[in-house]
């Protein structure tokens, strides 16, 4: 078996900055082992037969204001600009999402818009966001009446399809994500730098793993490579005692057998279509918080302006995880309760007795990133690594 200085467990963009950062910075050979038969995660993309570029497991927009991550990336990829705008569809219209200033004029009478517009301003002032469950204990009546519309319109069923429970029960760190906005701006992300990689996120990442110290494996289990010893906290690879760095980016709780129970996710079920027309909907995302079972469909066409006589759009359908069910069984989302969050501490715990392993990664750490989180976390712990090597 070939000699390797680090073994990386996942080939999304928490393990390809682990792998290009140990392979260029510190001249370690490097061994990615990744499940799926292909890279790049939850971002891989591919140019279907009508010639679109396809987010397999859903739309993946890029945006960030870490400079840091920005110039690291941009190693790797070209850009191409784009603001993400979403619409939502209720009572029959479309309005932008978030709520915002533009979507109180479409829903409301001009004169009544203003008002309610007006008395946010004075509230909370211009250019600022409102998470809806704070609105909702505004004094001011017409405040609370709006706060209920959105709450009841916009917030309260999308968030029960996505998680499966109700907002009350989720975590404030989720509720806050969606705001009430009180400006005009209709972008759904606000941060400095929003773009899609040019050739997608999938040359991106095998841009990132084509280094010459970089080997990387699909279609394999790690467990097939890799085993722990809990009694000498060792690591075995291939049957031997392996002294390099292992980083570790899929679920703790499977990488130790469940022995502390299951982490629980919800998952999300797409449903694919290409449709003989040029255009589907005016935006890359509509949301549909009241009428269907899914929450959301995206039109890829509209991300890198793809031209295509035909387009392709996905429905999400969420649902919980199931590691048993193959149509089931990609972990999406953590599920943020205390429960929750001490079964992970547990494992936390447990893998910090193994010196040599690193969790890295939104599966690793049961925490929501977003993709800049990720590589920026991913960046953060490499110089701490780094650091100590030249201590």
């Amino acid at each position: 078996m070939e000699h390797f200085d680090v073994i990386v467990i996942g080939a999304g963009f928490s393990g390809a900055v682990m792998a290009e950062r140990f392979a260029s910075q510190m001249n370690k050979t490097v061994l990615v082992l990744e499940q799926r038969p292909h890279i790049a995660g939850n971002c891989y993309d591919y140019r279907n037969e009508a010639g679109i570029l396809v987010h397999h497991y859903g739309p993946h927009l890029f945006h960030t204001s870490k400079q840091q991550v920005w110039d690291y990336l941009s190693q790797f990829t070209q850009w191409t600009p784009y603001e993400h705008k979403v619409l939502g569809s209720v009572d029959g219209k479309l309005i932008p999402i978030p709520f915002n200033l533009n979507s109180l004029a479409v829903l409301y009478a001009k004169e009544q818009a203003e008002k309610i517009e007006a008395l946010l301003i004075s509230t909370y002032g211009f250019d600022t966001k409102v998470p809806i469950l704070e609105l909702r204990k505004s004094a001011e009546p017409l405040l609370q009446e709006l706060a209920e519309f959105v709450y009841q319109k916009v917030f309260v069923n999308y968030t029960a399809k996505q998680w499966g429970c109700s907002p009350e029960d989720i975590s404030p760190t989720v509720t806050a994500r969606v705001p009430v906005v009180i400006s005009r701006d209709d972008r759904y992300f606000h941060d400095t730098y929003q773009a899609i990689p040019s050739a997608g996120y999938t040359s991106l990442i095998t841009k990132m793993l084509s280094h010459k110290n970089i080997t990387v494996k699909t279609s394999v289990e790690a467990k097939s490579f890799i085993r722990l010893e809990p009694q000498s906290k060792s690591v075995l690879f291939a049957g031997e005692v392996f002294k390099g760095q292992v980083v570790f980016t899929g679920m703790l709780d499977q990488l130790f057998d469940y022995v502390d129970g299951e982490l629980p996710y919800r998952s999300l079920q797409f449903d694919f279509q290409t449709l003989e027309q040029s255009q589907f909907q005016p935006a890359t995302t509509v949301n549909y918080p009241n009428e269907h079972a899914f929450t959301r469909i995206t039109e890829f066409k509209h991300i890198l302006q793809d031209k295509s006589a035909s387009t392709t759009i996905v429905k999400e359908y969420p649902q919980d995880y199931d590691r048993h069910d193959p149509s089931k069984n990609v972990p999406y989302y953590p599920v943020f309760t205390e429960i929750n969050q001490q079964k992970f501490a547990a494992y936390k715990s447990l893998v910090a007795t193994f010196p040599q392993i690193i969790p890295a990664g939104r599966l690793a750490d049961y925490q929501y990133y977003n993709m800049d989180d990720a590589v920026a976390n991913a960046l953060t712990q490499f110089l701490s690594i780094e650091q100590r090597v030249n201590d």
